[in-house]
């Protein structure tokens, strides 16, 4: 049988096939199975006889000598598997677990396709999809927190880019407070955190050196490539650097990691030790409803904080605890006027 364009995509999925132990795959089935890929792909199908050609051709000791055997079942019937179910004509190729990872990787990426927008991503997916010839599942069943009125979304791609390929930027930026910024930026990595994405690096000062700068993409106005030498990161590993904080903000004015004790309300409890506020969390007591965590405090341990409102007291550090008193006295005299 000769070789064309479709048949090593189809010698990938049968031998999916015959390495899953969990299913018995008919003739039909590996038809079908088949038959689903080239069509979401090519557009094209593949009769049955074309798939007995393929197993006959997957056998011959000449090409992969694959164990593939037809085992009776049920009467007539008959499916199809190797004798060893760690045999791959694939060397490298994936497990049938890790198959099932991929494809679910996949179907997680897939939700930011966008054409132009995000043409790198539709990229690496249809490479993914090829390679290993696994196409997202059909029917939803996951769901992503995502915000798609999210401005600065559609510099993601552009700036993942200027990450990987070491380009410097110059950058307009419009902070909360102030007027528009123009600055240099070293780009050196992403973070996605309550559903935000935070653009991490080193902002240019010239002369006057560099310093460690964090930009949410929602606030830039516009970047192109910047015409200087790019600085790469050699100080921050950001495999740690995340590591004792609640979400992306490093306050300098908080550079020690604090014990910090909080105790919530009896129904509240419950939920919070399902979901930690951070992952040095520990449960103190939970009788009356204490635990805690070992963090730098900043901005977002205040917002999470607040989050719970009545149900949640800040018992230590005893600075911090009058600190939130402080701000609830700013908000019960707003809602007094």
């Amino acid at each position: 049988m000769s070789t064309n364009k479709n048949a090593l995509l189809r010698y990938q999925i049968l031998d999916r096939c015959f390495s899953d132990f969990k299913r018995k795959y008919e003739i039909q089935d590996l038809v079908d199975a088949v038959n689903e890929v080239l069509y979401d792909m090519y557009g094209s199908e593949v009769s049955v006889r074309q798939i007995r050609d393929d197993i006959k051709y997957m056998r011959d000791r000449i090409t992969y000598n694959a164990p593939i055997e037809a085992v009776p079942y049920d009467g007539k019937k008959c499916y199809y598997r190797y004798e060893d179910k760690n045999f791959s004509i694939f060397n490298n190729e994936l497990s049938t677990e890790e198959v099932t990872t991929l494809r679910s990787t996949i179907e997680m990426l897939a939700r930011f396709r966008d054409g132009s927008r995000n043409a790198w991503l539709e990229e690496v997916i249809s490479n993914l999809e090829l390679r290993f010839g696994i196409k997202a599942n059909r029917d939803k069943v996951v769901s992503f927190e995502q915000n798609d009125q999210l401005k600065g979304i559609e510099f993601l791609s552009d700036l993942i880019d200027a990450i990987i390929n070491h380009q410097p930027l110059k950058m307009t930026y419009r902070p909360y407070k102030g007027d528009e910024q123009t600055m240099v930026i070293h780009p050196h990595y992403m973070k996605q955190y309550n559903t935000r994405w935070f653009l991490f690096g080193l902002e240019d000062h010239g002369e006057y050196g560099m310093s460690p700068v964090n930009k949410a993409l929602d606030r830039i106005v516009k970047f192109s490539i910047a015409n200087v030498r790019f600085v790469e990161n050699d100080k921050i590993d950001y495999e740690t650097y995340f590591d004792d904080i609640v979400g992306v903000t490093h306050d300098h004015k908080h550079p020690d990691v604090e014990h910090v004790v909080l105790k919530f309300a009896k129904e509240r409890f419950p939920y919070v030790v399902s979901k930690p506020i951070h992952q040095s969390q520990q449960v103190v007591n939970a009788e009356d409803g204490t635990l805690s965590i070992d963090v730098r405090i900043n901005r977002e341990l205040e917002q999470n904080i607040f989050s719970f409102g009545q149900q949640v007291e800040v018992l230590s550090p005893e600075w911090f605890r009058n600190q939130i008193v402080e701000k609830y006295k700013e908000i019960v005299k707003i809602y007094s006027l």
